[in-house]
C-alpha cells in the first residue's frame, strides 16, 4: 500500500482552508482540512472533511497532526 499526501487549499466556507488530499496507491481516499484559530483547544488538528470508500463515515474524526491521520 502506498500513501501519499498533496497539499491543496479547500473552499470549506469558512477560515479552515488549508487541507490534504490522501491518496492510497493512486486512488483518492480522503480530504483532510487543518482547523483554523476559530475552532478554539482544536486549532490545528486535521479533520475528515470527507471519506470515500471505506474512509467513509458519519461522526469524521479530528487528527492531532498529519501523522497520526496516516495511522
Amino acid at each position: 500500500m502506498t500513501l501519499h499526501l498533496q497539499p491543496v487549499r479547500v473552499a470549506t466556507g469558512s477560515d479552515d482552508r488549508d487541507g490534504q488530499l490522501v491518496f492510497v496507491d493512486g486512488f483518492l481516499v480522503v480530504v483532510l482540512v487543518q482547523l483554523s484559530g476559530q475552532h478554539g483547544a482544536d486549532a490545528g488538528m486535521w479533520f475528515l472533511e470527507a471519506g470515500f470508500g471505506l474512509t467513509a463515515v458519519r461522526s469524521a474524526p479530528l487528527f492531532l497532526d498529519l501523522e497520526a491521520a496516516q495511522v
